[in-house]
């Protein structure tokens, strides 16, 4: 295609990006690559038997080769840098565009074309203002999503008006906004999520920091109330009734935390502790990168589909890979056979010794596959 706006212009885009927006300067750059060297130096010298044990003539081809890396690494930062920019400026451009989003969503403004007028099949109905459980809709659509929100979230969830991300940067990492119309359920109108990362690229998650939702009396949803009825006989007549915590999605305000001494955890409480990250950020970063800047697609299901799609293509990637362990396995079992094919002549042709080799030699089917 020759149209000029698929023309991309290098020069233009470096024009475009004042050093100044979200860029690092030069003293910080110049920390990250001393960083990068530094690294690469602990690894080195964590790993300094291995150059001992080479030929001098490959260390120093080795030597060369790191080198290199670390030319490699200074690009790296460079990247680092320009992407930071990158990402700044455009997020500045979306912005207009979601408070414009906003605006429709929550009836603020009406669209053209739209009409006042009445038909006789709504005449018994409240006119609607903008779109309703738009935020609800486009959550519940993603899969991961989905699973985090519960029936008893979706009436607290129906007053969501808007949600917003941003990054931070002292600490690196990013805020999630949650913006709530006046509801039964708690006083806030803004729930936050702040993610703070010791390294953005990696990703690699500190800690995770949530809002605690001030809820009305009776209306908590990650807890509920249990009764259980006295014992016969019991002094006490009423019933006795207790809290518990349950599932839902606003539980994601109140994230798992690391304990201050690692002396506190166990093996297990710490693999367990690590799921249980992972599944936040995971929760965090679908909101920010998906629900977020394609809102509407995931309210009508579009995305959706285009999700099941990349599933289609892993699965039969991993059909692919099952067929071929079949084949693998069929080939062993034909090998199998085979061997114990000889071994019958074998043992044919050795005379006495074929009982005692039979009986006791012989192994169990399950041991065929150790």
């Amino acid at each position: 295609m020759s149209n000029s706006k698929d023309n991309f212009n290098m020069a233009d885009l470096s024009s475009s990006l004042p050093g100044a927006v979200a860029a690092l300067n030069a003293e910080d750059r110049a920390d990250l690559v001393n960083a990068l060297k530094n690294k690469l130096q602990n690894l080195a010298g964590q790993h300094s038997d291995v150059l001992e044990n080479l030929t001098p003539n490959v260390r120093k081809r080795v030597e060369a080769l790191r080198e290199i890396q670390v030319q490699h690494d200074e690009l790296e930062a460079k990247f680092f840098e320009e992407r930071a920019a990158l990402e700044a400026k455009y997020q500045k451009l979306y912005q207009p565009l979601y408070s414009k989003r906003h605006d429709i969503v929550n009836g603020v403004v009406e669209v053209d074309g739209v009409t006042n007028e009445v038909t006789i099949d709504q005449e018994d109905k409240i006119e609607e203002k903008g779109v309703p459980d738009f935020w609800l809709t486009a959550m519940k659509t993603n899969e991961v999503l989905a699973e985090e929100i519960s029936e008893r979230d979706e009436g607290a969830l129906k007053y969501l008006k808007d949600i917003k991300w941003c990054r931070i940067d002292n600490p690196k990492g990013f805020k999630l906004e949650f913006f709530f119309d006046t509801n039964p359920y708690f006083k806030n109108s803004v729930l936050t999520k702040t993610y703070h990362m010791i390294d953005e690229d990696e990703p690699i998650l500190e800690k995770a920091i949530g809002t605690e939702i001030e809820w009305f009396p009776v209306k908590c949803l990650t807890q509920k109330l249990l009764k259980k009825k006295p014992r016969k006989g019991s002094k006490n007549a009423k019933p006795i009734t207790k809290t518990e915590d349950c599932e839902s999605f606003f539980n994601f305000f109140n994230p798992p935390q690391v304990p201050d001494d690692d002396e506190d955890i166990d093996e297990d409480m710490a693999e367990e502790l690590q799921n249980q990250m992972e599944q936040d950020y995971d929760i965090g970063s679908t909101i920010r990168d998906k629900i977020i800047p394609h809102a509407v697609s995931w309210f009508t299901g579009e995305a959706a589909q285009g999700d099941e799609f990349g599933d289609v293509e892993d699965d039969e990637d991993e059909d692919i890979d099952e067929d071929e362990d079949e084949d693998e396995e069929e080939d062993d079992d034909e090998e199998d056979d085979e061997d114990e094919e000889e071994s019958k002549v074998v043992k044919k042709k050795s005379g006495r010794a074929q009982v005692g080799d039979g009986q006791q030699g012989e192994r169990p089917p399950e041991c065929k596959q150790q």
